[in-house]
């Protein structure tokens, strides 16, 4: 029952039924997970991305939330993120921003999330991080000034949203020019076509393109026993979170096994007027 369920949920979003609706239930969910999922060494709600060809530092504390903090690594690698000013929209439980903020020293990080008792439940896993803040936001109306970041973040979240193009808008808007928009998200792969089109707003020049997929994989892979020990704690709707979670057997671990869904990661960077290219006419 939980397996149709899901699919159903994932053939929706592909053919981008009920957009508004689908906004509105994907806060839901994420309150009721933020209210009944509450372990304290849980920062993360995303499905991980592990990379054998590029290992990455950590302390001996974040060593258990390494395949998670894998889709963060492989998305600000690179960055000039030292004093930058770094915005996440879709921060969740905070722990992407964390990692930003403890290792590569930003001048400041601020999470933006559209669910306000995710965003309570990740100022309170993170209080203990010095330049590192969480707010309330619409990620299709950014409570941002324009030019007022450096780098913005995002990742497995635009899956959630009722109009990807006008977030993309939002993101260039509140980019400084030569900022960076680092994303990273999953759609069917009949719907990646159209998710390019989407984030090919003006102002945005994109620089890089990577299939995650294999690696989301791995990831899922390497965190199915803790997982597993989490949901053997859960009463009510246990099936259904194990299908949310992609774990191994559930619909979209297989669609990302065998390639209907594709985990899709883009940088782009915002041009400033003076830089663009001249037109050919």
């Amino acid at each position: 029952m939980a397996s149709r369920a899901f699919t159903s949920l994932l053939q929706a979003i592909e053919k981008g039924a009920f957009p508004r609706t689908r906004k509105w239930l994907w806060r839901g969910l994420y309150n009721g997970l933020s209210r009944h999922w509450r372990d304290d060494d849980w920062r993360f709600m995303n499905y991980g991305f592990v990379d054998q060809a590029a290992a990455f530092p950590l302390h001996s504390d974040d060593e258990p939330d390494r395949p998670f903090i894998g889709l963060y690594a492989q998305a600000v690698e690179g960055l000039p993120i030292t004093d930058a000013q770094v915005v996440e929209i879709g921060s969740g439980r905070g722990g992407g921003a964390r990692y930003i903020a403890r290792y590569h020293k930003p001048a400041w990080v601020v999470g933006i999330d559209y669910s306000a008792t995710t965003v309570r439940r990740a100022r309170s896993l993170n209080d203990d991080m010095v330049g590192l803040s969480f707010e309330i936001g619409d990620a299709e109306r950014l409570p941002l000034e324009s030019a007022s970041c450096d780098i913005v973040v995002n990742i497995e979240s635009s899956h959630c949203y009722s109009d990807v193009p006008a977030f993309a808008r939002e993101v260039a808007r509140v980019l400084k020019p030569g900022g960076w928009f680092t994303f990273a998200d999953m759609r069917g792969k009949a719907a990646i076509a159209e998710l390019r089109q989407q984030l090919a707003v003006p102002g945005l020049q994109l620089r890089s393109e990577r299939d995650l997929s294999p690696g989301v994989v791995a990831a899922l892979d390497a965190a199915e026993h803790r997982k597993r020990a989490r949901l053997g704690q859960v009463r009510l709707g246990r099936s259904f979170i194990a299908e949310f979670s992609g774990s191994q057997g559930s619909t979209l671990y297989r669609e990302l096994t065998e390639g209907g869904v594709i985990y899709l990661a883009q940088r782009y960077q915002k041009v400033a007027d003076l830089l663009q290219e001249p037109s050919s006419t």
